[in-house]
């Protein structure tokens, strides 16, 4: 058991490493790589009207504060307006220092949780990549050198933007969606590929999650951070940590960086309600049921209450605001536990290690997506129509 939980422990770790490590990887790209055929559909973990990994269950419990309950049905868009690219997260377990190309449960189960729920409002385009692995990560930790090649997999994302709108975007706007070392990877696209480019005409918005988005005047280079729902072109970014926990200071997120630049933090739950990032909104939370990435198992989320679906969603138990504090910036994530009702009074989202205990340097990154899910979906129909009618 002990050695379980260690594994997952490192796992969730890898996904905050990711973004520190994929671009320092390596410092030149690596040669005699052939590049990926990304017109080869298997080449893509998610590809609209496929059974893939974005064709999963997505019913969610939903319990009250009173302790009734309800069934929220899933159904995928058949005829959306517009299209989501999504890069996933640090989650490949394959043994060297860059993933392969084949699609395993680790890179399924993160499709289940941070994109599939899109496919209500677009068509998902999910491109497999060498990423950096859980194994290049952990080396590195140990104070070993990084097998890993941060270049590789960027230039597997390139090719397969580049591939994407040659091909299949046919002039439609395109949502960016990405986590961790996959907003790493994201940021570096709108560098090198959008901002200023012709395809910045096709970008609805980009959510780069999990992140430290380096801002300056409210912009990423030419890019502006969102300030309201019906605003399309602009960028979504946070690093969630617990309004009671705050950053420490030897934390790697939400830390301005050398040149003083500031990490952005945008509430898409505060801008659906018309209000200001800096205030606080509840949250539209879609938390997992079984285990992901995490060193501990959800929580029992109300008493007497059976959760047999995929996800549950506790209306009005989380609210969150960004917070600048010093050197940090983040969205600061409170619980509005109710002693006397009958749903949980904490979530289970910390990076636990046996012998460590919480990793409080970590936040809340396991689940930076989940706690914003329904929010970011409603945002991106919002954001959407406004491109549409730009």
């Amino acid at each position: 058991m002990a050695k379980r939980l260690k594994v997952k422990a490192w796992a969730a770790m890898a996904l905050t490493l990711g973004l520190a490590l994929t671009g320092a990887a390596c410092a030149q790209a690596p040669t005699n790589v052939a590049p990926n055929d990304y017109g080869n559909k298997d080449s893509w973990l998610c590809w609209p009207g496929r059974a893939d990994a974005c064709a999963v269950d997505q019913t969610t419990t939903i319990v009250q504060a009173d302790g009734k309950t309800a069934t929220e049905a899933f159904k995928a868009a058949t005829a959306p307006a517009y299209d989501c690219f999504y890069v996933y997260p640090t989650v490949s377990t394959d043994p060297g220092g860059n993933s392969d190309m084949v699609i395993d449960a680790a890179e399924r189960g993160v499709a289940e949780q941070q994109l599939a729920r899109f496919a209500s409002k677009c068509r998902v385009f999910a491109p497999m990549y060498r990423q950096v692995t859980l194994a290049a990560l952990r080396a590195v930790m140990m104070g070993q050198p990084s097998p890993g090649n941060g270049v590789l997999a960027y230039g597997d994302v390139r090719d397969a933007w580049r591939w994407y709108l040659a091909n299949e975007n046919k002039g439609r706007g395109v949502l960016l969606i990405g986590h961790s070392q996959g907003s790493r990877m994201l940021l570096d696209l709108l560098k090198n590929e959008i901002d200023g480019k012709p395809a910045q005409k096709q970008m609805i918005s980009a959510y780069v999650l999990g992140m430290n988005t380096p801002v300056a005047d409210g912009k990423f280079g030419g890019v502006p951070l969102c300030t309201k729902a019906d605003e399309a072109g602009c960028l979504v970014t946070y690093i969630s940590f617990r309004a009671s926990a705050p950053p420490p200071a030897n934390s790697r997120f939400g830390k301005t960086d050398e040149q003083g630049r500031r990490a952005g933090c945008v509430n898409p739950a505060a801008l659906l309600a018309g209000k200001a990032s800096t205030d606080e909104a509840t949250l539209h939370a879609y938390l997992g049921t079984k285990p992901f990435l995490s060193s501990l198992p959800p929580k029992p989320f109300a008493k007497d209450v059976t959760v047999t679906t995929p996800f549950v969603s506790m209306p009005g138990l989380l609210s969150a605001k960004c917070v600048s504090e010093g050197d940090f910036s983040y969205l600061a994530v409170k619980v509005n536990a109710d002693p006397a009702d009958p749903r949980t009074d904490e979530i289970t989202g910390d990076i636990v290690v046996p012998g460590m205990g919480v990793l409080k340097d970590w936040g809340l990154h396991l689940i930076d997506v989940n706690l914003e899910m329904g929010d970011l979906v409603a945002l991106a129909d919002r954001q959407a129509k406004a491109y549409a009618g730009r």
